[in-house]
């Protein structure tokens, strides 16, 4: 089965923090049998990381894509993209997203209030459990707040980062919060993702954790996409067995793909 599960979280040396060629991702998924590629690059407009202030041309991104579909005609190219959201720059996603052909759109919060997760800026002066609640609210406004994505990406991500012993989440202590972003997604309509990603930064679990999962599916979550957040070609659909295994122990039968911003459903074997 997976070689017809398109990994919906991929990125490409077209995203700053990335330096892994589009063919070089093409060669891995030849590799593995695979039916498709959805490359999701990073839009982060206004990040306070000097690494993301230099944007993508998309003219110059949907031509490499025309390019890499001529030379590849076995492979089925789709274009996505991640969209990092902060309030300020909401009517400028719009337009963005307005002006390209995108199949999907993954919005994530690698930023809040200004302040950045990675170089730790949003840490200083919070315990552990003010940081992980202020990103959760903001999180849930931001579901309330904007419409024009299809997922919302690696939901329990701030555990990455931060300055505390234990870089873990314990799903009871934050019910109320993570649930009432959870009800905000399913209330609008979108989906959330399964991100391989966790395990690979050693914190011992996906993105989010199984007991959010369950979580999702039991207050009628229906939407839900696999991705490996892949920034290297040995990454592509990594741990996507354990993660369909996930996937299914929370309740789900079928995964959703999408092209032109529409889901289908693939029931999982």
């Amino acid at each position: 089965m997976l070689n017809k599960i398109i990994d919906h979280h991929v990125h490409t040396d077209f995203s700053p923090d990335c330096k892994t060629s589009m063919e070089s991702t093409i060669a891995r998924a030849k590799q593995l049998g695979l039916l498709g590629l959805l490359f999701t690059d990073h839009v982060d407009f206004d990040s306070p990381d000097p690494l993301f202030q230099d944007y993508i041309d998309y003219n110059v991104y949907m031509k490499k894509l025309e390019e890499v579909r001529k030379k590849n005609p076995e492979l089925q190219f789709l274009m996505g993209v991640e969209i990092g959201y902060q309030p300020h720059i909401h009517d400028r996603l719009n337009k963005f997203l307005g002006e390209f052909p995108f199949d999907f759109v993954i919005c994530s919060m690698h930023v809040c209030d200004k302040l950045d997760f990675y170089n730790g800026d949003f840490f200083i002066g919070k315990t552990q459990k003010e940081s992980y609640l202020a990103y959760f609210d903001a999180v849930r406004k931001s579901v309330e707040e904007y419409d024009n994505f299809d997922v919302y990406g690696h939901l329990d991500y701030i555990i990455r980062y931060g300055p505390f012993e234990q870089k873990v989440l314990n799903y009871e202590q934050y019910k109320e919060a993570i649930d009432s972003v959870l009800l905000a997604i399913i209330e609008k309509g979108k989906g959330i993702e399964l991100n391989t990603s966790g395990l690979r930064y050693n914190l011992g679990t996906m993105h989010p954790k199984i007991d959010i999962l369950k979580s999702y599916k039991q207050l009628g979550g229906e939407i839900i996409t696999l991705g490996s957040d892949a920034h290297k070609a040995e990454h592509l659909q990594a741990d996507f067995d354990m993660g369909l295994e996930l996937i299914k122990e929370a309740g789900f039968d079928y995964l959703a793909q999408f092209k032109n911003r529409k889901p289908s459903l693939i029931k999982i074997s």
